[in-house]
């Protein structure tokens, strides 16, 4: 098309150092404040939920070396709709980037989003403008008016970060080195404190687990797992922003490993320390919106700790937050440039040579997926929709290393992703069948992604579908 040779495009500006940061602060946001609460509940000990922990993040870094293997291809932007583009064809392809719009990507917007107006509430309580609709439900599990002060906070703030995203990629990317070095630094002295700290209770040997050997240990760890995979989700969105990246078939795959290998130490190390310091029955206590993370800080600090703590918080999940919006709508932009999004999305700013369409559509779903549930409603569906096409990364990994496609050596090839497809394959089957709603409820948001596809195919090459 003719305007192509005169439209702006995306400037590479992002090095090693930011890519790896991005992988970080993509990943370190709610998860590592929250998800030990739900974990606590499932009835394991201490040894049981940091193993939980550890084999997460080992998934967590297979399926980041089979994506980086999968990142040598091409050094363009979108991510994994690009990558299953390239191995397994347009329709597919189509598949898992609808997905990523309606449930995935967006999802994750709204959940950090909910999280962080959730840390501001647990601060400065907030009022709920809307509690006289509270009790209106759909499908008997949304319920878009519930704390319906949180979830205006939680669009508000997508709202001004989309804001500052949009005014350049390196200006971003500087913001985002700010934001997640803050937050690791942060992080790693609470983890000081937290380990000279002298212990106030009786604390079990974190070596020690329960009901090993049963099926309701078995069940638990699943269960435990979900969390945790949901705290480690996020890495796979650095690949959106390839586009932008100096060098990045030999950077992405770097930054993609290093990345998920810092957040390993910091996630292990971090619970560690709340178990020590805070009891497991403490833990368990903690309500569904509360956060776990600020509990132990109460229990050692008293009240100053809390607040220092939930500013920790907010800053994290802030920066989190912040990565995620940078980096998901890149997908569409590349999505609409192949003709199979809103033809708009595929817009650059020509001041600001960002896809400043495509990010206010991420916004608006998000923006949606905010009303439509709560925090952990919200993860569990994101992490069940995520591995489905996450598993299909080790197969097209496998597919293009075995065709040619991609050659050279690719680290951890073929146990790795061997593996990550195997333990994807049993992940689903279990959550299917202990999470059926929120499962089914993703699986419906996939299927959705059948109409659009034959309506974008239609209006291939001419005006194209816009709202």
């Amino acid at each position: 098309m003719s305007d192509n040779h005169s439209a702006p495009t995306l400037k590479r500006e992002l090095g090693l150092f930011t890519s790896t940061l991005l992988v970080a602060g993509l990943v370190i946001g709610s998860g590592v404040f929250k998800k030990i609460g739900p974990m606590a509940n499932t009835g394991l000990g201490e040894g049981a939920i940091l193993a939980a922990w550890a084999v997460a993040g080992i998934v967590t870094f297979f399926g980041a070396l089979s994506a980086g293997g999968l990142s040598t291809m091409t050094d363009q932007s979108g991510g994994t709709y690009e990558y299953f583009r390239l191995s397994f064809g347009q329709t597919f392809a189509f598949i898992s980037g609808w997905s990523d719009f309606m449930v995935v990507g967006t999802g994750v917007n709204a959940a950090l989003a909910y999280f962080f107006a959730q840390a501001v509430n647990s601060m400065i309580p907030l009022p709920n403008p809307l509690d006289a609709m509270a009790h209106i439900s759909l499908f008997g599990f949304i319920h878009p008016f519930d704390q319906s002060g949180i979830k205006i906070v939680a669009i508000i703030t997508m709202v001004i970060l989309t804001a500052i995203n949009c005014i350049g990629t390196k200006e971003s990317g500087v913001f985002n080195n700010i934001v997640t070095s803050a937050k690791i630094i942060g992080i790693l002295i609470v983890v000081v404190i937290g380990l000279a700290w002298p212990v106030s209770h009786n604390a079990n040997s974190v070596a020690t687990v329960s009901n090993t050997g049963s099926v309701s240990f078995m069940s638990g760890f699943f269960t435990a797992l979900l969390a945790a995979l949901w705290a480690y989700d996020g890495w796979i969105y650095v690949t959106n922003v390839a586009g932008e990246v100096k060098d990045s078939r030999k950077k992405m795959p770097l930054a993609l490993a290093f990345g998920i290998l810092i957040t390993i130490v910091v996630f292990l190390v971090v619970d560690y320390v709340y178990m020590r310091n805070l009891p497991l029955s403490e833990l368990r206590a903690v309500p569904e919106d509360g956060i776990a993370a600020l509990a132990v800080a109460e229990h050692m600090f008293g009240q100053v700790g809390k607040t220092l703590l939930g500013v920790l918080v907010i800053v994290a999940v802030f920066g989190a937050l912040n990565s995620n919006l940078v980096s998901i709508p890149r997908k569409y932009y590349q999505m609409a440039h192949e003709g199979y999004f809103f033809s708009n999305a595929k817009k650059i700013s020509p001041r600001f040579r960002t896809p400043i369409v495509a990010m206010i559509y991420s916004l608006v779903w998000s923006s949606v997926l905010v009303l439509s549930g709560t925090f952990d409603m919200l993860t569990d569906m994101v992490v069940f929709t995520a591995f489905i096409f996450y598993g299909s990364l080790c197969v097209a990994l496998i597919k293009m290393k075995r065709n040619g496609a991609i050659t050279g050596k690719i680290a951890g090839y073929p146990y790795a992703p061997v593996l990550f497809l195997l333990f994807s394959a049993v992940f689903l089957t279990h959550t299917l069948i202990t999470e059926p709603k929120k499962s089914l409820f993703g699986l419906i948001l996939i299927l959705s992604s059948v109409p659009f596809y034959f309506v974008f195919r239609s209006l291939k090459g001419r005006r194209g579908l816009n709202f």
